[in-house]
C-alpha cells in the first residue's frame, strides 16, 4: 500500500539541501504531491509531501534522508499523512481564494495580529504571507516610504460584508491601508489603468490654482472641496467655478502648470506600467491644457479632459464640447476598454473625488487614492498611507519584480 510522507526541514539556508532530499525520493520513485520553500533572513523552511511506491517502506526513506542532509546541520521532521487527511486537504482547493494587502510606511506586529484575528473570526485560513516591498536597511526604517505584506486566504467567510467592514474599520484605526480582493484570474490579468488627474496624478486641483491668480481663490477652493465630497453636483459646481476664471490671461496657464507637482510615486508607477505593457489613460474633470502636458511627461496613452475656451488671449469662463463629469468618465472608460478589446474586469480606475465614483464602480479594481471620506467608504479599495505606486502591490507586483527600491 502506498504511503504519504510529509518532510519538514528548517535551518540555515545552504545550497544543495533540496537536491539532497529530492535525490533520495527519486531513488525510491516517489511522487511529489506538494512542495513549498521559503527563506527568511537566510533561514530555510522546506516542506515536501511525497507519495511512496507500494513496495517502499517509509523507514528506508527516512534512514536515507537523515545522512544525506547531516552535513547541512538542519532540523528535519517526518509525519505520515493518512489518506483521509490527504483527501480533506485536496477538497480545500475548491474553496474561494482571497487576497488581503497591508500597505503602510511600516507594517507592524499589531497590523498582522489584528488582521489575523479577524481572519480567524470569519473562518478563513491563511495559506501564505508574502512581503511585496523591498528589504529596508535598519538606518532607514523610520523613514521608510512604503511597506507591504500580502496575505493569501482560503475559505468562505461566514459574513463577507462584515469581514470587509472589519478590515475597513481597522484601516481607519491604525496607520495602514488594508485592501481585500477576490483572488481570481482577472487580478493577474489587468490590462488598462485609468486615472483622474487633479489630486490623483498631481497633488493639487488645477482650477483652484488658476483661481488663486484672481480674487476668488478662497471661494473656488470651497466649492471644489464641496464638489469632491459629493455635496454639490459636479456640473453645477464646475460652471460656478469657471465663471470666476473669466478674463484670466492665457499666460497664467503656463505659469500655473510649472508649479504643479506630480503625486508621490506617480513616475515610478507609470514607468512600471509602461514596461509591463499596460495601457493608461487620464479621465479628468479638469482641463486638457494641463492633462495633455501631464500625458506627455508620463507617457500616458489616452487623455480626455475639458477644453478651456480662450478668445483673444483670455479665458472666457466656458469650455468647448461635452463636460467630462462622473458619468462621462464612466462612458469613456467603457470606450477605452472596448477599443483595447478587454473586459471591464481587466480595468483599474483610480480617483479621489465623488465625480470619480461612477468609473470606480464599474472597473474591475476601483481604487480611491487619498480620497474624500464618501469616496473612500464607497470604493472597492482605498490607498492613503503610501504613494501612488502602492497600486502595484494591489496588482500583486512586488519590488523584486520591478527592481524598485524602498
Amino acid at each position: 500500500m502506498r504511503k504519504i510522507l510529509l518532510i519538514s526541514i528548517s535551518g540555515a539556508d545552504k545550497p544543495g539541501i533540496t537536491e539532497a532530499v529530492s535525490e533520495v525520493l527519486m531513488r525510491h520513485k516517489c511522487d511529489i504531491l506538494d512542495i513549498s520553500q521559503s527563506v527568511i533572513h537566510d533561514n530555510l523552511n522546506l516542506g515536501l509531501l511525497a507519495r511512496t511506491p507500494i513496495a517502499c517502506e517509509l523507514d528506508y526513506i527516512k534512514s536515507e534522508i537523515l545522512p544525506s542532509i547531516d552535513a547541512f546541520a538542519v532540523k528535519v521532521r517526518f509525519q505520515e499523512i493518512s489518506e483521509k487527511s490527504y483527501s480533506h486537504w485536496v477538497e480545500q482547493q475548491g474553496k474561494p481564494r482571497h487576497i488581503v494587502t497591508l500597505l503602510s510606511r511600516r507594517v507592524t506586529a499589531e497590523h498582522i495580529a489584528k488582521v489575523s484575528a479577524v481572519t480567524v473570526k470569519h473562518q478563513l485560513n491563511i495559506d501564505k504571507i508574502t512581503r511585496l516591498s523591498g528589504r529596508v536597511p535598519l538606518d532607514r526604517m523610520e523613514n521608510s516610504i512604503r511597506s507591504c505584506v500580502e496575505l493569501s486566504l482560503r475559505g468562505v467567510p461566514n459574513q463577507l460584508d462584515e469581514f470587509r467592514s472589519s478590515l475597513l474599520e481597522m484601516s481607519s484605526e491604525m496607520e495602514v491601508d488594508i485592501a481585500y480582493q477576490e483572488d481570481n484570474i482577472f487580478r493577474r490579468n489587468r490590462r488598462v489603468v485609468v486615472f483622474d488627474m487633479d489630486s490623483t496624478l498631481i497633488d493639487s486641483e488645477v482650477i483652484d490654482e488658476l483661481a488663486k491668480e484672481t480674487e476668488a481663490g478662497d471661494k473656488v477652493s470651497k466649492i471644489t472641496a464641496a464638489a469632491m465630497r459629493g455635496e454639490i453636483d459636479f456640473k453645477e459646481s464646475f460652471g460656478q467655478r469657471l465663471r470666476f476664471l473669466e478674463g484670466l490671461d492665457e499666460s497664467i496657464l503656463e505659469k500655473v502648470f510649472h508649479r504643479l507637482n506630480l503625486t508621490e510615486g506617480a513616475e515610478d508607477l507609470m514607468s512600471t506600467l509602461k514596461l509591463l505593457g499596460y495601457k493608461t489613460a487620464i479621465l479628468s474633470g479638469g482641463f486638457d491644457y494641463f492633462a495633455s502636458r501631464i500625458q506627455k511627461k508620463l507617457g500616458i496613452d489616452y487623455v480626455y479632459a475639458n477644453k478651456l475656451e480662450i478668445l483673444d488671449g483670455k479665458v472666457t469662463g466656458n469650455i468647448s464640447g461635452t463636460i467630462v463629469d462622473g458619468e462621462r468618465k464612466a462612458i469613456l472608460l467603457r470606450e477605452i476598454a472596448d477599443g483595447e478589446n478587454v473586459c471591464l474586469e481587466q480595468v483599474i480606475a483610480v480617483g479621489d473625488g465623488a465625480n470619480d465614483l461612477p468609473m470606480l464602480s464599474i472597473a474591475g479594481l476601483g481604487i480611491a487614492f487619498r480620497a474624500k471620506p464618501l469616496v473612500k467608504a464607497t470604493a472597492k479599495q482605498s490607498i492613503s498611507k503610501v504613494g501612488l505606486d502602492g497600486i502595484l502591490y494591489l496588482m500583486g507586483i512586488s519590488d523584486r519584480d520591478t527592481s524598485r527600491r524602498v
